[in-house]
């Protein structure tokens, strides 16, 4: 299955970090291993925001939709 945001470019929002090594260099969440992609596709596939919440712990709720927006906002129309 393709990635549905991989023409998302995360290096603008204030969440996410690249660490060469860490994961490969990807995109993450800063301060963990999550990768945003995750989070918008699972959203996007028709998790809810509580249901992220609880499959990714260490997120805020309001980090969640801050990830939701960004990727939203920047995502190229079908």
């Amino acid at each position: 299955m393709e990635e549905i945001n991989s023409d998302i470019d995360w290096t603008q929002c204030e969440l996410i970090e690249q660490i060469p090594g860490k994961v490969s260099g990807r995109p993450i969440v800063r301060g963990t291993r999550i990768m945003p992609d995750a989070i918008v596709d699972s959203y996007d596939l028709g998790e809810t925001v509580e249901e992220l919440s609880d499959s990714f712990p260490s997120l805020s709720i309001s980090q969640i939709n801050r990830l939701i927006e960004f990727a939203h906002a920047r995502r190229e129309p079908a």
